[in-house]
Order: structure tokens, then sequence, then C-alpha cells
């Protein structure tokens, strides 16, 4: 049977922040605070979130993709090595605070 995305909430929906930064020069880390507790332990395993989507959305190797869930604070921190380092001739987003965008859409389960 076909998941149906059209009913399915969006990250952005069922979390009260979503940031990304640097990390260093060498690392982009995302911070995904859920609105409750309730919404963490619903989603906070969705496929939508899982290392090897993230990986396939941002382009990194899932090797090296890093996932840690802080049940404490309803949050998890996901972070990825850049594909090139802070600062480079190719860098388009020099501290990653725009990076988490592409996330508010994204349809959990």
């Amino acid at each position: 049977m076909a998941v149906r995305r059209r009913n399915m909430p969006k990250l952005g929906e069922v979390c009260r922040y979503i940031r990304s930064k640097q990390a260093g020069p060498f690392w982009i880390t995302f911070d995904i605070f859920f609105d409750s507790r309730e919404n963490f332990d619903r989603y906070h395993e969705s496929p939508a979130l899982s290392v090897e989507e993230f990986a396939r959305l941002y382009g990194a190797d899932p090797a090296y993709v890093k996932r840690i869930p802080v049940p404490q604070l309803s949050m998890i921190k996901i972070s990825y090595p850049r594909p090139t380092s802070q600062g480079g001739m190719v860098e388009r987003d020099m501290h990653a605070g725009q990076q988490y965008v592409r996330l508010l859409k994204v349809p959990v389960s």
C-alpha cells in the first residue's frame, strides 16, 4: 500500500525550533527541537530523520553522519562533515545558518 504523504505532518509543524550552524570549520550540525515530548516520542525515529535520508538530503556520506537523540530536551542533533572547509572558494553559507530550511517541509511519520 502506498504511503499517503499529503496527510503526514511536516517537520516544521511538529518542532518548536530547528537550527543549523557551523560546528567548526569542517562540520555542520542541526538541532531539531520538537514542540512536545509526545511529538519527540512519535517522530524522532521517523525514516525521514534517519542517517541515510539525511545523507541523501545533504549529499553527505552516511558513514560520517552523526545522529544523537537527546530525550531530556525532546531534540535530535544531527551533524555531518562539510563538503569543503568553511570559507573555501565554493562556500555558499559560511556559518551554515540557512541549511535547516529544507528540513521544514520534510514529511515525518
